[in-house]
C-alpha cells in the first residue's frame, strides 16, 4: 500500500537523515488530521501493542522468576497509554505553539504539531523492544527523539539561533511533565481493571508533579548541555570524531563484581542493541545471602547518555516521605542520584548516573540501604568515569 510505504520511508528518513528530512517536513503542506492519520496513529500503536503482547506471551522474567500481568491489566494499560499518547502529541504541539512568542519564534499550530509528531518517532519505534520484556530497557534509545526535537523545533518554528536552545529545553520539560501526567492517569486505571494496588499518586516548583522541583533559572545551563548532547549525537557514525560508543555487553558484564561483602553472585547476564546509529549495552547480576538478595544493573547509554546531563542542569530535585520510608532524587558531585527505601519490607533502590553516560542501579530485598549503596559503589565510580573519557 502506498500509505504504508510512505510511512516507512518517512520514518527511516527522520531517524537516519534528520537534518534533511526536517527540511522536507518544514515546507510540505500538511494538516493536523493528516499527520495523525499518516504518522501518529500507526506509529504510536507500536509500544502499546508490543508491550502488551510481550508481557502476556513471555511475561517479565528475572533470574528464573516470571510474572505475567492479567489480560485485563495488559490490554487496559495498552489502550489507556495509546489514547493518552495521541492526546499528548496534540497538547505538546499546543505548548510549543504557545511558547513561540517568548522565544521570538513564529506561532503556527500546524508547524508545532509537525515538531511534536515527528520528534516522537524514535520513542515509538524503540517501543518494538517491548515484544521481549527482557530487552525493554532498550526503549531508552527513544531518547534519540530529544535530538530530533533539537534539530526540528527551531527550524520549523523559525526561532532565532540565540533563542533556539532555551526554546528546546523548555519544550523538553513540558514533554517530561506530560509523560508524568500520563503515567499518573494510567497506573490507577490499570490497577482498577487488573485488581492490583495502584501506584503512588503524583504530588506536587516549576513544580513537576511526582518529580519535585525544576529550576527554570537553569535553562541557560540546560541549553548548553542540550547543545553538547546534540553535537555528540550528531557525530555518531562518523569515524574519529570522539562520539561515545557503547562498551560491548561482555565487557560491561565484566565490570560487575564477582561478589559483594557477605553476598555471593548467583546469576549474571548482559545484552546490547542499537537503532539509527545510536546504541547501548546492559549487564546485570544477582547477589544472595540467605533470604537477602541484591540485583545490580549497569547500563552504558553511550552517546544518548549525554542527554542525561539535562536533569542535573535543570537541578531536578524531589523528596517524598511515607510512613515506612522515603523517595528522593538529587544531584551529588554533579551526578543524578535516586534513592528509595521501605523500612517495613526492608527493600529499596539506589541509582547514580556516572559521567552522563553510565547508569548504575541496585535493588535489594530483605537488606539494609548501606548494602544496596555498597553494591553500586562496588562497580567503581572512578573506573566508569575513566572509561567515559576514553
Amino acid at each position: 500500500m502506498p500509505e504504508r510505504a510512505a510511512l516507512v520511508e518517512r520514518t527511516k528518513a527522520i531517524l537516519l537523515q534528520p537534518k534533511t528530512e526536517w527540511g522536507r517536513i518544514d515546507t510540505e503542506p500538511m494538516t493536523v488530521a493528516g499527520i495523525y492519520r499518516a504518522h501518529v496513529i500507526p506509529l504510536a500503536a507500536i509500544p502499546a501493542v508490543c508491550t502488551a503482547i510481550g508481557s502476556l506471551v513471555l511475561g517479565h522474567t528475572m533470574f528464573g522468576i516470571t510474572y505475567r500481568p492479567s489480560v485485563a491489566g495488559a490490554v487496559t494499560g495498552a489502550a489507556v497509554g495509546y489514547a493518552l499518547t495521541l492526546l499528548g502529541v496534540y497538547v505538546l504541539a499546543v505548548i510549543i505553539d504557545a511558547l513561540a512568542p517568548n522565544f521570538n519564534a513564529t506561532p503556527n499550530r500546524v508547524q508545532a504539531f509537525k515538531v511534536a509528531a515527528y520528534s516522537w518517532t524514535a520513542s515509538w519505534v524503540a517501543g518494538i523492544f517491548g515484544l521481549i520484556p527482557a530487552l525493554a530497557w532498550l526503549s531508552l534509545l527513544g531518547v534519540y527523539g530529544l535530538f530530533l526535537l533539537y534539530l526540528g523545533l527551531p527550524r520549523l518554528m523559525k526561532a532565532p539561533e540565540e533563542k533556539a536552545l532555551g526554546y528546546t529545553a523548555l519544550t523538553v520539560v513540558a514533554a517530561i511533565v506530560l509523560a508524568l501526567v500520563a503515567s499518573a492517569i494510567t497506573a490507577p486505571v490499570v490497577a482498577m481493571f487488573a485488581r492490583t494496588a495502584p501506584a503512588g499518586q503524583l504530588e506536587g516548583k516549576l513544580a513537576v508533579p511526582g518529580v519535585g522541583s525544576v529550576d527554570l533559572g537553569k535553562l541557560e545551563a540546560a541549553s548548553k548541555k542540550m547543545e553538547a548532547a546534540a553535537n555528540q549525537l550528531n557525530q555518531v557514525g562518523t569515524p574519529g570524531n570522539g562520539a561515545a560508543i557503547a562498551l560491548p555487553a561482555d565487557q560491561l558484564q565484566a565490570l560487575l563484581p564477582a561478589a559483594l561483602p557477605g553476598y555471593g553472585r548467583s546469576e549474571v547476564a548482559s545484552s546490547s542493541g542499537s537503532a539509527a546509529g545510536v546504541g547501548g549495552s546492559h549487564a546485570e547480576a544477582r547477589y544472595t545471602a540467605g533470604e537477602s538478595n541484591i540485583r545490580l544493573e549497569l547500563t552504558d547509554m553511550a552517546a544518548v547518555g549525554a542527554l542525561a546531563a539535562l536533569g542535573s542542569a535543570l537541578n531536578v530535585q524531589s523528596s517524598r516521605q511515607t510512613e515506612t520510608g522515603y523517595e528522593k532524587t538529587q544531584t551529588i558531585d554533579g551526578r543524578m542520584v535516586s534513592e528509595e527505601w521501605d523500612s517495613q519490607s526492608k527493600s529499596g533502590k539506589f541509582s547514580v548516573v556516572v559521567a552522563n553516560r553510565f547508569l548504575v542501579e541496585a535493588r535489594g530485598d530483605n537488606v539494609d540501604m548501606n548494602a544496596i549503596k555498597g553494591a553500586v559503589m562496588a562497580v567503581g565510580i572512578d573506573r566508569l568515569e575513566g572509561l567515559a573519557k576514553q
